[in-house]
């Protein structure tokens, strides 16, 4: 049974927790304003705001339908186009009229949504924000121009926006309706009933051996709806010991459930790793950060997964339970071959774990793609340095796109380790990363271009770390 309030109503339901909230709202609920689009989280038309209750204040955040589970609904308030209608046009409506920012009007509802959830974040609105805000958003008549002109508009008429308490501002300006004031109550009433205790897997407390787990949902919705839609379901998102960033004798940790949105926005992380802010904004777009979860990032085991590369030149671990007892593995130990896992059927992430010394480190993400933003990439690389005087006292090197798995480079980092930073040694260090790795011809293109991808990208850690010692013309062949 899954409980949540869908707008204004408490909606339950027994339909299976693995078909899409895209599909509920429409074809059970009648609410066709939330349009089908791509189905693979790219286009925004489907864009809703799920809200959750943290305390006694619900946080919303903007959410592509046809990727979340209906069983993650569970507990929200989830918002459509027509939850927001308060019987007149909100300014952010009225502005998309003034300046003819709609067109045939397909993609409308997911941008104005997209623009109802930054105007509903407990942050400063402005011009750039808005029109990030709205970057999951495909407009098939390419009206952006009168789009970012409406988002200045809306940026203006939220310059004094309350950002401790937004939705009653909204309220008491006229742009939400009242019953939003009503939802920490009605949210703290539904009983988290879904909740599985921490010993429940597969084999063991009432599932199937043809349950799935599933976390965010953005990857395992794309590649397997229909399998979703009608098998049983192990719901991890909601497990309250999988979720939290926090520290712990002298490791940052982070719960397998947290977002890629709550990693880019957790002071803890920023401290041991400040260069997430600048890492964040080049995975996916932001209603589909919301959603994904790390592990879910790292069980994919993508040979190009982002924060599988990024965690990798952490020298991060992660904690496998599911079994009696629960293991300790490196990360880069985890991936056995394409696709492939240390880990039994039964078993799953409950949290990933780094030690990072910020007093001392060095860190550098790069990645290449066809476009900056909203791209897989072709080939990306992180790396984490410990300089002692001019020497490098540590080194922790990764890749993705040149590999069956994301590859951590063992041979480099020990090759880098101990010398100084010039040409010579990454002229060397390359020599030996050239070794390390095999690229394949695909769709993202040859095995000749991404070794030369990734030459490049190391030139660019360093150029980047140390503009003092590597001249950008040197990176050039």
């Amino acid at each position: 049974m899954v409980s949540f309030i869908l707008n204004r109503e408490l909606v339950t339901t027994e339909k299976s927790e693995g078909s899409s909230l895209l599909d509920f709202l429409r074809y059970d609920m009648g609410l066709t304003g939330t349009k089908t689009g791509c189905r693979e989280g790219d286009c925004g038309a489907c864009t809703v705001i799920a809200g959750t209750l943290n305390g006694s204040t619900v946080t919303y955040r903007s959410a592509v339908s046809c990727l979340m589970p209906l069983g993650n609904a569970h507990g929200k308030h989830i918002v459509t186009i027509e939850g927001i209608n308060t019987g007149h046009l909100s300014h952010i409506q009225q502005a998309m009229v003034d300046h003819d920012a709609i067109q045939c009007g397909f993609c409308t509802p997911g941008i104005v949504m997209s623009l109802v959830s930054e105007s509903i974040s407990q942050r400063e609105t402005t011009r750039d924000s808005a029109i990030t805000s709205m970057a999951g958003n495909i407009c098939r008549c390419t009206g952006y121009k009168s789009i970012e002109r409406a988002a200045q508009e809306i940026a203006e008429a939220l310059a004094d926006k309350d950002i401790n308490d937004p939705v009653r501002w909204l309220v008491e300006h006229g742009q939400l309706p009242d019953y939003f004031l009503g939802i920490p109550g009605r949210l703290s009433a539904i009983a988290n009933d879904r909740e599985y205790p921490a010993g429940y897997n597969r084999t063991a407390g009432g599932s199937s051996g043809s349950d799935i787990r599933i976390a965010g949902g953005t990857d395992l919705m794309v590649r397997h709806a229909d399998e979703l839609a009608e098998s049983g379901v192990i719901r991890l998102s909601g497990r309250k010991e999988l979720k939290g960033i926090k520290t712990e004798d002298g490791r940052c940790i982070i719960g397998a459930s947290a977002t890629i949105s709550e990693a880019g926005e957790s002071e803890t992380l920023k401290e041991y790793f400040p260069e997430i802010s600048t890492c964040i904004p080049l995975i996916a777009s932001e209603p589909v950060r919301n959603m994904a979860t790390i592990a879910g990032n790292i069980v994919n085991a993508s040979p190009i997964g982002d924060m599988s590369i990024i965690l990798l030149a952490l020298n991060a671990d992660v904690t496998v339970a599911g079994s009696r007892t629960s293991k300790v593995l490196l990360l880069k130990d985890l991936f056995l071959g394409y696709k492939k896992l240390d880990m039994e059927p039964e078993e799953y992430l409950r949290s990933i774990s780094f030690k990072y010394e910020f007093a001392r480190a060095l860190f550098s993400f790069e990645k290449v793609s066809r476009r900056t933003h909203l791209d897989i990439a072709s080939v990306n690389s992180a790396i984490q340095l410990r300089m002692e005087g001019d020497l490098i006292a540590g080194c922790h090197l990764s890749a993705g796109g040149v590999s069956p798995v994301p590859l951590y480079l063992s041979n480099t980092s020990a090759f880098l380790k101990g010398r100084t930073v010039s040409v010579e040694s990454l002229q060397q260090a390359n020599n030996v990363m050239q070794e390390e790795i095999s690229p394949i011809s695909d769709a993202r293109g040859s095995a000749e271009y991404k070794r030369l991808l990734l030459r490049q990208l190391l030139f660019a850690h360093f150029m980047k770390l140390f503009p003092e010692k590597i001249n950008p013309d040197i990176g050039k062949l």
